[in-house]
């Protein structure tokens, strides 16, 4: 396909969607599964989409990180290490992904965003703002690297979610307050998303005239966000952790109907 011939109709509706998802994916994780899917309707393939769709997933959980930083919500000295973590595992799930088929993969999303749905929804402790905010030592290693390279892994084979299940293992598995655990996750994202948008690049796999459009909406909907979150309160992340998880499950479903 020659991606120089996007109509401006289709590079406006991904202009559109790239700075909602910017706004969601701040806030909640998740914008991945807004932002490809409107790639592949545009005619990319799905590796092309994926390759793509980390031009302006990188600049939006960029934007986003430095925002947490500058905020103080994270701190660079504790997170920089999990940022590694994060790296190397996306590094290899990118290679990855350029040799097996992801077709696997395309059904677990759904699963795995219902019970992130469910989680979220009724977990009695959610809405305790007063949290224990460091795990013990044990959970923290464990954390550090088996579960974020895991995520990490995950992002560089197939993306979308990546933010929704940093957020989620941030506030189950290290017993982060919601707004933290939220927060680590956009720098954790940020590592995974660079690592892969590396490998992408030197595969040739990246279509930059639809990433640079998205690029400039994710940076705009990612401003506003981080805006956002750092004023929003627990309860409501918790309802926009829980939307998005349900009506991305829902467009997958209607998907295959």
């Amino acid at each position: 396909m020659d991606f120089i011939s996007l109509s401006f109709e289709v590079l406006a509706m991904l202009f559109g969607v790239a700075l909602f998802a910017g706004i969601i994916d701040t806030m909640a994780g998740g914008g991945g599964l807004i932002t490809v899917p409107a790639l592949l309707l545009s005619g990319l393939n799905p590796l092309a989409a994926l390759a793509t769709n980390k031009i302006q997933s990188v600049m939006g959980s960029a934007t986003a990180s430095v925002m947490m930083l500058r905020k103080k919500t994270v701190s660079w000295h504790a997170i920089k290490s999990f940022m590694l973590m994060s790296f190397i595992g996306s590094t290899l799930g990118t290679i990855a992904v350029q040799f097996i088929d992801t077709s696997i993969l395309q059904i677990a999303i759904p699963i795995v965003l219902f019970f992130i749905g469910i989680y979220f929804l009724l977990s009695p402790y959610i809405n305790k703002i007063e949290r224990i905010k460091n795990a013990a030592p044990q959970t923290d290693k464990k954390y550090k690297y088996l579960t974020v390279p895991f995520i990490g892994l995950y992002d560089g084979v197939l993306g979308p979610g990546t933010g929704s299940f940093f957020s989620l293992a941030g506030f189950s598995l290290r017993k982060l307050p919601l707004v933290e655990a939220i927060a680590q996750a956009k720098t954790l994202n940020f590592a995974s998303n660079l690592a892969s948008l590396i490998v992408f690049i030197f595969s040739g796999q990246v279509a930059w005239v639809a990433g640079i459009v998205m690029m400039l909406g994710q940076l705009i909907g990612a401003w506003i966000g981080s805006h956002l979150l750092v004023k929003a309160k627990p309860e409501l992340l918790r309802w926009v952790v829980i939307i998005v998880c349900f009506t991305v499950l829902g467009k997958y479903i209607a998907d295959k109907l």
